[in-house]
């Protein structure tokens, strides 16, 4: 039996109507033996906003519902020795089949794809987010333990992913993360569209007109600065708000100037500088300006 755990927000967006998901929606089913863990972080903000309005659905499915002993048994001792207990392949596989994705070898994995979450698995980033944003569905498959048999990689899961070089108890924060990332490159999902082509990790730099919004043909001498930059793939420049000064620290007074141009520049510098103090491995594949790599070099000096 399928076990599914909906609750706030969850419910709400679950009417009769919804039923038939919309061209926009996503699908999320998550496999777990913790389906608890998923009653708090789909209910609030942008994500919860947007499975209130049917663009992203969520299922969990408890791992122990597709076991056939009567202890509901999902891991056993590891062959060869070692420590921990390792997840079973027949309650995933199952747990897989019942949704009636297909199998491995004959699977559109532009439709529908299968993840299992590993610390052993590729790294996941902002590009990895945008190629899962296009597919209709998505199963991950959270590991816990000492690990998930490999059969399981081998003959189910379109793609191991990691969301670190850490090691934490299982896949289910691993899930939350990349549902978040997910979700927020879907259309409709963030107010401003431009918040998540314009933010840390963005490869998209497009001209901006006059007006301020992105124009395919001729960009202004003078851009208008957006509420983020064009990264180019690096990360955000620092932002600021309200009071001017607070406890000794003033807002830079260039972001109070009005000069569009010097505000952009200003902003530019922060990024590259941020990236090159944080992240300088990202500046490998950033695209850049001869401006930026005059500047960049000058930040190298002077450090």
């Amino acid at each position: 039996m399928r076990h599914q755990v909906e609750t706030g927000q969850l419910k709400k967006a679950h009417t009769a109507q919804a039923e038939t998901m919309t061209a926009k929606a996503i699908q999320f089913d998550i496999i777990t033996v913790f389906p608890q863990f998923f009653e708090s972080p789909f209910g609030f903000g942008i994500l919860g906003r947007a499975i209130a309005e049917d663009r992203v659905r969520v299922r969990v499915h408890n791992l122990r519902d597709f076991t056939t002993d009567r202890h509901k048994t999902v891991d056993d001792r590891p062959f060869g020795g070692g420590e921990g207990m390792v997840l079973k392949p027949e309650p995933m596989f199952r747990a897989v089949e019942s949704l009636g994705i297909a199998a491995k070898n004959v699977r559109d994995t532009k439709r529908e794809r299968v993840v299992l979450l590993s610390a052993q698995g590729k790294s996941f980033t902002q590009a990895t987010a945008r190629d899962l944003a296009h597919v209709e569905r998505i199963v991950f498959l959270c590991g816990r333990y000492e690990g998930v048999d490999e059969r399981v990689n081998d003959l189910l899961a379109d793609t191991e992913l990691s969301i670190g070089d850490y090691v934490i108890s299982g896949g289910e924060l691993a899930a939350a993360v990349i549902i978040d990332a997910v979700s927020r490159l879907l259309p409709g999902v963030l107010g401003n569209e431009d918040s998540a082509r314009y933010e840390s990790f963005a490869a998209e730099s497009a001209p901006v007109s006059s007006g301020g919004a992105p124009n395919g043909d001729v960009a202004s001498e003078r851009p208008q600065p957006r509420s983020t930059c064009d990264s180019g793939g690096l990360l955000d420049y620092p932002h600021y708000t309200r009071p001017p000064e607070f406890r000794g620290a003033e807002v830079p007074a260039v972001l109070s100037s009005g000069n569009h141009e010097d505000i952009r520049r200003w902003r530019r510098r922060q990024s590259l500088s941020k990236t090159l103090q944080n992240r300088p491995d990202l500046l490998v594949d950033a695209s850049l300006t001869e401006e930026d790599r005059a500047l960049l070099e000058e930040m190298r000096h002077d450090r």
